[in-house]
């Protein structure tokens, strides 16, 4: 039997024993295309267009400014109800508002407010996403903290008793690496630290418990696994626990007690929703609590096996079509990692041009990182196999020998 042959059975046997392989059915995907790239953005579920076509011709469209009396303003913490359970929040703790960017200001910036005299300084990880490294700087800029860039493997000597908070990220974006939330949450509240975890690219995807570990704050995006659209609004976990002291900078009119009382006087609402600030975007709110439908039932162990599975027969095709050295694998395939497998190659940019070509969708980080990311709800391990048979024809890969 022909290699190729081989990967392709191999791969149908794996979907033909999968329990979620009825999730790819609620999602549409143009046929011909192999979609790698939902640690960007998700793919959107079926339910989504019938919803926003709901929303815009008979609500906005029918019930106009009567809308925001009938669930348009209650939205954000409806909505963050839905994903409570997938990080393993009780009710009430989380709320989808904003950006993520903004999110994590509103959290660094109630943490340093918040923290005991001395404790000034905001540690970070030094390979961060960049967008969490320019808040922080701009948190500690404006509060007076000092920011600390730190190697996560170097955590431990960093914190001290001028740490006020910490923020991490649960999976690495780059690498794929999933850092230790119980151990290193442990440690940073054994130093008299807050921390802040960054969910971007494990929510939806791993198993997440917030509550359980006694989590500060978390913020995470809902464009990537969650599936929410381009844009679609992030959102943030306060505990119950830390609701009453959560001092956030952003005291628009959405946090207010009562925010149609036009009172010239900021006072925080109860609860999770002073982590609130304007106006809710409600089309792309609604459209998001349309796309988090499809997770009801839905079990995270199997999600979770099912992308360790997918992550892990993609690797081993690559190992087995590419001669040693083509590529380097930077995941960490015998770690912690979370649902996407990067690679290292010196022509990264131009290799995943040529795979875009052929309709084999992943994306490339600088300077030199192919990234191929499986949401497991809808890639099968036949789009594995056929993406890294595509990586060998582009890279020129010897013909495949027999079995």
């Amino acid at each position: 039997m022909d290699l190729h042959e081989e990967l392709l059975e191999h791969a149908a046997k794996l979907d033909a024993a999968d329990p979620l392989a009825r999730m790819r059915e609620e999602f549409d995907l143009p046929a011909g295309t192999v979609y790698l790239d939902g640690n960007s953005l998700g793919a959107p579920p079926r339910r989504v267009a019938g919803r926003m076509a709901q929303v815009v011709g008979q609500q906005w469209g029918g019930r106009l400014i009567r809308s925001w009396s009938e669930g348009w303003w209650t939205a954000p913490e409806r909505v963050g109800e839905r994903i409570a359970p997938l990080v393993g929040a009780a009710p009430g703790q989380v709320v989808v508002a904003d950006s993520t960017s903004v999110n994590i200001f509103k959290a660094l910036t109630a943490a340093v407010r918040t923290a005991p005299p001395g404790r000034r300084e905001i540690v970070v990880d030094a390979d961060t996403f960049p967008t969490d490294g320019y808040i922080a700087a701009s948190v500690a800029e404006l509060t007076g903290a000092v920011l600390r860039p730190v190697p996560v493997d170097a955590l431990e000597s960093a914190l001290g008793d001028r740490t006020a908070v910490v923020l991490l990220n649960h999976v690495d974006y780059r690498t794929g690496r999933m850092h230790d939330m119980a151990g290193t949450t442990a440690l940073v509240h054994a130093a008299g630290a807050r921390v802040v975890w960054d969910l971007c690219h494990s929510v939806g995807v791993l198993p997440i418990e917030l509550d359980a570990l006694g989590v500060d704050a978390a913020v995470g995006c809902t464009y990537k696994f969650l599936n929410g659209g381009p844009g679609a609004p992030a959102f943030l976990y306060v505990p119950s626990r830390l609701q009453d002291s959560f001092d956030q900078p952003l005291s628009g009119w959405g946090g207010h007690r009562e925010p149609f009382a036009m009172e010239p006087g900021y006072r925080p609402a109860p609860g999770i929703a002073r982590a609130r600030c304007g106006t809710p975007d409600i089309l792309s709110l609604l459209a998001l609590e349309a796309a988090l439908e499809v997770w009801e039932g839905v079990d995270l162990a199997e999600v979770r096996a099912k992308g360790l599975s997918l992550t892990g027969f993609f690797a081993a095709c690559v190992a087995r079509l590419l001669p040693p050295g083509t590529v380097e694998v930077i995941t960490p395939m015998d770690g912690p990692r979370g649902h996407q497998v990067s690679l290292r190659h010196d022509r990264a940019e131009a290799v995943m041009a040529e795979l875009v070509g052929r309709e084999v969708i992943g994306d490339f980080r600088t300077p030199d990182v192919l990234r191929f990311g499986f949401a497991p709800l809808y890639n099968s391990h036949a789009d594995a196999a056929r993406a890294a048979l595509a990586l060998a024809d582009v890279l020129g890969a010897p013909p495949a020998g027999r079995a």
